[in-house]
This record gives C-alpha cells, structure tokens and sequence, in this order.
C-alpha cells in the first residue's frame, strides 16, 4: 500500500484552503503542516506525521477546504475518497470511531488556543 502514495517534496502544497474538496489523505512517511491563510498571514494549526490523516471534512460535507496543508521535507500521502472511505468503515466499523475521535480532539485543541488568544488580546 504505501506504493500507492504521492510523494511531495519540502515546502509542496498539497491541499489549499479554499479549494473544493471530494477526499481525505492519510500520511504514510514523513510530516506535513495544516496552515490557516488570513489576512496575508500564515498561522500553523498544527504539525502531522506518518499515519496521521487530514482533509477528511471533504468526505462528510460539500465546502472548501479550511486548511493549507503542505510537507514539510519529503512525504508520501495516501488519498481516500468517499467510495474507499465508506467500504473502509463497512469493513471495521471502529474506522468511523477513530476518525470522529481525532476529529473531537482536533475541535477541542483549536478551542482551547482560541480561548487562550483571546484572554491575550
């Protein structure tokens, strides 16, 4: 499987935050980093590494993608789309836990740092 991957090299995008998106991707070697874009500045959300998955909003709602996510040195990254997604979870059902947990602590992460920015400001 990791045959199947797309390589990237250092500093490549691999996803940019408002593009339409139809797949998620799972991150088989090396690292990436999520980027939010506002306001012609960059602000990192947060770094990922082999096994780690992004993109996966794509799969459950029809918006643009929130993110930038590029590599950071070489990596290779699986894409997913919906059909492989859902035979993937009709296949082990705990998938669909595993991914709605990640994307619980990502909801709370991004919550707690917001809160800390704002007693900053």
């Amino acid at each position: 499987m990791a045959n199947l991957g797309k390589e990237y090299n250092d500093g490549e995008v691999i996803v940019r935050q408002g593009e339409m998106g139809d797949c998620m991707f799972v991150i088989q070697k090396g690292e990436v980093e999520a980027i939010a874009e506002a306001n012609g500045k960059e602000l990192r959300l947060r770094k990922m590494g082999a096994n780690e998955f992004f993109g996966e909003m794509a799969l459950f709602e029809e918006e643009t993608r929130t993110a930038t996510i590029r590599a950071l040195g070489p990596a290779r990254v699986l894409t997913i789309d919906k059909k492989n997604f859902l035979g993937g979870i009709h296949e082990d059902p705990s998938l669909a836990f595993r991914i709605i947990k990640t994307m619980s602590h990502r909801i709370r992460d991004l919550t707690d740092r917001l809160a800390h920015y704002e007693e900053k400001v």
